[in-house]
C-alpha cells in the first residue's frame, strides 16, 4: 500500500516535469519553423530554406536545451531533504530535453519537407491574412 502511494506521487511529480519540458520543446520547434517560413517568404526554395533554417537555428535550439538541462543537474544529483521530489522532475526534464532537441533538429525539418507548405504563395497568403487580422 505504501509503495503504491510513493509510486503514485512520483508519477504526479514527473508529470510536472513533462509540463516544463513541453513548453521548452514547443518553443524550440516554433523558433525553427518560424525561421524556415521567413526564408520561404524571402523567396528561397523549400528544401534550401529548410536546410538553412535548421543550420541557422541549431545553436539557439541546442543552447536552450543545454541551459535548461544543466539547470536541472543539481536536482538530479540531489541526495538531501526533498530529493525524492526533485529527482523525478529532473530526470524527466533532462531526458526529455535530449530527445526533444534531437527531434527538433532532425525530425521536424524532415517532416516539414514532407508535409509543409509547398509554394511560396501559400506562405505569403497566410502571412497577409495574419497581419490583416491584427
Amino acid at each position: 500500500m505504501g509503495s503504491c502511494i510513493i509510486l503514485r506521487n512520483s508519477i504526479l511529480i514527473a508529470a510536472v516535469g513533462f509540463i516544463a519540458l513541453s513548453g521548452i520543446a514547443v518553443l524550440n520547434g516554433l523558433v525553427m519553423l518560424t525561421f524556415i517560413k521567413q526564408l520561404l517568404a524571402q523567396g528561397q526554395e523549400k528544401l534550401d530554406a529548410i536546410y538553412e533554417g535548421a543550420l541557422t537555428r541549431l545553436r539557439p535550439v541546442a543552447m536552450t536545451a543545454l541551459v535548461a538541462s544543466l539547470g536541472f543537474v543539481p536536482m538530479a544529483l540531489a541526495t538531501g531533504t526533498g530529493a525524492e521530489v526533485q529527482r523525478p522532475i529532473a530526470t524527466v526534464v533532462i531526458g526529455g530535453l535530449i530527445s526533444a532537441t534531437l527531434l527538433t533538429l532532425f525530425v521536424l525539418p524532415a517532416l516539414y519537407a514532407l508535409f509543409g507548405r509547398k509554394r511560396l504563395e501559400e506562405v505569403v497568403h497566410l502571412e497577409l491574412i495574419r497581419r490583416a487580422a491584427e
